[in-house]
């Protein structure tokens, strides 16, 4: 990693986690009043994804705020695999989660799996069967949705609704066996089917699925279902408030009915099997809120549509650098402080909105403004020729690493006779307002001094190289050298220049509702064609010595990337990462 570019690391947090101003979103607030009333003396949180996938960009926000909040009232965060549908789920999304949340700047207090409490759910459902709270079910899944009713009426109890508790302790004795075929069975909550809320109408705690999991192997053919393993595994972890987006807030009844109706506290031979495996634990009964998610327009962040992207070939990859995932943006070369300041910018609230797509970008900007080293690069080249230079003319020009920052010290940039000049930056025939290169028109070089355009080479209709002359009074340090011109380009050596392969990476969808059918039109109708681009380039030789993962500005272009999979200084490779302004608010 070049200076100034390493990603942050775990100490990198300390920003994030004492801001100067407290921070008095509405969690902050319960917490403080939490803390202030003795009801927590210390604080625990958790990060809970699915390994079914790879983490986007509005995981991001719930991985700032599970572990932001724990850090600021001086408390824990967990991170926890809730990997109860093992049909979906894989270890290589378990590998990709820990490197995002890790990389995003965070570490969890303890690595933990749903899975890991597996037997306390059983013993959990035990009790509720003894308690009369649940029982089991034999209605196909259909005749469940048919059983449920619908917003406007009540459902109908299951004709299995009313078996003994022993029978009920048989069945579901069984259905741990594994005698029962999948889907055949399943265990369900006995709470009230009149109840306006459809998530309270008897829900099913746990399915029969002969499928085999990546911890556990094949010794459970039962699974619990999602609310039920995540209430409790949030109360086996002691954890105090358990933080999710608005989606969940229809489903906290149900998660405080299982917290309170199998009440970990207050019996400890539910998890004493925890004690007996190394898993210290002291039970709490936390309390769920519901925060607003982070929606970004011209995107999708739906997993199943991801997954079909990357499946059919849509996009490179779950890293393709235009996708949402932590693992893309990390590849486009967005930061992990960008995304950071993005949450704080963005802010916790209960009211659902569409951030645009230009705050992420002005977060980008903004970071690698100030952090992003500046290198020269053409993308576009021309040939410009100093006549009044010597054919062997070499030498090499002093330029800061950072105009705004000193402490980046300075490079050697090598200059000679023959560069190379962006071809937007000379006009053969020059329109109003063009204060670039033209025919005997003057422009300072960037670092050198002013040239003087005094010949145009042309094959045919196509402009092949420009001619200059250079007043040398107008080199640094020289008494010309303030001499005004209008216009200053940048440019790279002919002689040294590296070929570069730069890939011009734009928004994935060119609207921003992709998900809109209101024209009958998918998601996949609104694909950007312009969104990826690759061109040949000629970089400065600093700028291809850097490692994998390097971020520049290339003054006057953008902020880029060297790639990390395919960049090497032999071949060099770099992605844009964001343009210098906002393109897309001027009628595009």
């Amino acid at each position: 990693m070049t200076e100034h570019s390493t990603p942050p690391t775990v100490a990198a947090t300390a920003e994030t986690a004492h801001p100067a101003q407290p921070r008095t979103d509405f969690i902050r607030q319960i917490v403080r009043e939490d803390i202030a009333s003795g009801r927590h003396s210390a604080i625990r949180t958790r990060f809970p994804p699915e390994p079914n996938g790879y983490l986007h960009i509005g995981h991001a926000k719930a991985i700032c705020l599970d572990f932001g909040v724990a850090a600021e009232f001086g408390g824990l965060c967990n991170l926890r695999f809730d990997d109860t549908n093992p049909a979906k789920e894989d270890p290589e999304y378990v590998d990709a989660i820990k490197e995002d949340v890790r990389w995003l700047g965070f570490e969890w207090s303890q690595l933990r799996h749903a899975s890991d409490y597996f037997e306390v759910f059983y013993r959990a459902a035990i009790k509720l069967i003894e308690d009369g709270n649940a029982y089991v079910c034999d209605l196909s899944a259909e005749q469940v949705r048919q059983y449920r009713g619908t917003l406007t009426e009540a459902g109908h109890a299951s004709p299995f609704r009313d078996r003994s508790v022993a029978e009920n302790l048989d069945l579901f004795t069984r259905m741990r066996a594994g005698q029962f075929p999948d889907g055949s069975r399943t265990l369900r909550a006995k709470i009230d089917m009149a109840s306006g809320n459809i998530n309270l109408r008897d829900p099913a705690l746990y399915r029969i699925k002969h499928v085999e999991h990546q911890n556990t192997g094949t010794a459970w053919p039962i699974y619990p279902m999602y609310d039920y393993a995540h209430s409790l595994s949030d109360a086996i972890e002691g954890i105090t408030h358990s933080l999710c987006t608005l989606e969940f807030e229809d489903h906290r009844p149900l998660y405080d009915w299982c917290v309170a109706k199998v009440d970990l506290p207050s019996h400890r031979q539910l998890w004493e099997p925890l004690l007996a495996r190394g898993l210290p634990t002291a039970p709490s009964k936390p309390r769920q809120i519901e925060f607003s998610r982070l929606n970004i327009n011209y995107t999708v962040m739906s997993k199943r549509k991801l997954v079909a992207m990357v499946a059919d070939g849509l996009v490179d990859g779950w890293d393709d650098p235009r996708m949402p995932t932590l693992q893309g943006l990390r590849r486009r070369g967005v930061t992990p402080a960008a995304l950071r300041l993005l949450a704080e910018r963005v802010g916790i609230s209960k009211q659902n909105s569409v951030i645009d797509y230009s705050v992420l970008e002005g977060c980008v900007r903004e970071d690698l403004d100030a952090h992003a080293p500046r290198r020269l690069a053409v993308l576009d080249p021309l040939k410009l020729v100093i006549d009044n230079l010597d054919v062997d003319h070499v030498e090499t020009i002093a330029f800061p690493n950072h105009p705004k920052d000193e402490s980046f010290g300075t490079r050697a940039v090598p200059f000679s006779r023959e560069l190379w000049i962006e071809r937007e930056d000379f006009m053969a025939e020059p329109v109003k307002g063009f204060h670039r290169l033209v025919p005997g028109g003057e422009v300072r070089l960037r670092g050198v001094g002013i040239v003087r355009c005094t010949d145009v080479v042309r094959d045919g209709d196509a402009i092949m190289a420009v001619h200059c002359t250079l007043d040398p009074d107008t080199r640094h340090g020289l008494p010309g050298a303030d001499r005004k011109v209008k216009g200053t380009i940048h440019w790279v050596c002919a002689k040294h220049a590296v070929a570069a392969e730069v890939r011009l990476y734009d928004r994935l969808f060119d609207a921003a509702d992709p998900d809109d059918d209101a024209d009958g039109k998918t998601y996949r109708d609104h694909l950007n064609p312009h969104s990826r681009r690759s061109v040949p380039g000629w970089v400065e030789p600093e700028a291809a010595k850097a490692d994998a993962e390097s971020h520049f500005q290339f003054e006057r272009t953008g902020y880029f990337v060297t790639d990390r999979r395919d960049h090497t200084p032999h071949n060099p490779v770099f992605n844009r990462t964001v343009t210098l302004r906002d393109t897309w608010g001027k009628g595009r």
